[in-house]
């Protein structure tokens, strides 16, 4: 339930704000129970109760609808990466990187449909407006990964001396977001950030769909595994 205790406007404008977080809820639940292809203005008027006419009034296509949740969803997953990261600020770089792995892994299992809205399929016939669909969230999860790259490259780089990457083998809209903020991490620094994506990404979406239950009774310890291993791999010493 969202609080609109204090919000000016009224009761009309609260009675609106409550009626919106609604909607974006239901349509989550739907997605949980039916796919990405459940969303619906009139599945969601059905559910609620209401005309699909009235859902027009707070979200005018399907696809503003989509854009709002996708932008919900990756900003709490950036906000919640970014705390992690920064409350090990005084830690070494293992730790950091176990810090924002570990609350990548949290959010996604705490927020399984989030999850599913932004790294599962795509809803069908969906367009993201111009920019994508959280562009400031979507810079701060990719910075953030950046960062874990970024903190492991003094260990790690010597392992990287031979490598073929160069910048014109990444997409421009990576490149805008990272290297305003990394600028000392060349182009096999940033290869390194997506192999890392991939270690810590391919892991939870297997736990999130469900595809470890029937191989391991302790996924967390999987992960845990795997994490400390990729650390590892990396150089980076595990007390620092």
């Amino acid at each position: 339930m969202v609080s609109t205790r204090g919000i000016p406007g009224g009761r009309r404008e609260r009675l609106r704000i409550e009626t919106t977080a609604e909607i974006k809820r239901v349509a989550l639940e739907l997605m949980a129970s039916g796919g990405p292809d459940a969303i619906t203005l009139r599945a969601i008027a059905r559910e609620m109760g209401m005309t699909a006419n009235a859902l027009y009034g707070y979200f005018a296509t399907r696809d503003d609808l989509v854009t709002a949740l996708i932008d919900d969803v990756y900003t709490a997953l950036a906000d919640a990466v970014d705390t992690a990261w920064r409350t090990a600020a005084t830690a070494g770089p293992a730790a950091r990187i176990h810090a924002w792995a570990e609350a990548f892994r949290g959010w996604a299992l705490d927020h399984p449909e989030g999850f599913r809205l932004v790294y599962g399929d795509p809803v069908p016939g969906y367009r993201a407006p111009e920019g994508g669909a959280a562009p400031e969230a979507a810079r701060r999860v990719c910075t953030g990964l950046a960062g874990l790259a970024d903190a492991a490259w003094p260990y790690a780089q010597e392992l990287y001396a031979d490598s073929a990457f160069d910048w014109s083998d990444f997409d421009s809209g990576l490149l805008d977001k990272v290297r305003p903020a990394f600028p000392d991490l060349p182009p096999a620094g940033v290869a390194l950030a997506l192999r890392i994506w991939g270690h810590l990404h391919g892991l939870v979406s297997l736990e999130v769909y469900g595809h470890l239950r029937s191989q391991t009774l302790r996924p967390d310890k999987l992960f845990a595994q795997e994490l400390a291993a990729l650390v590892r791999s990396l150089s980076v010493p595990a007390s620092s």
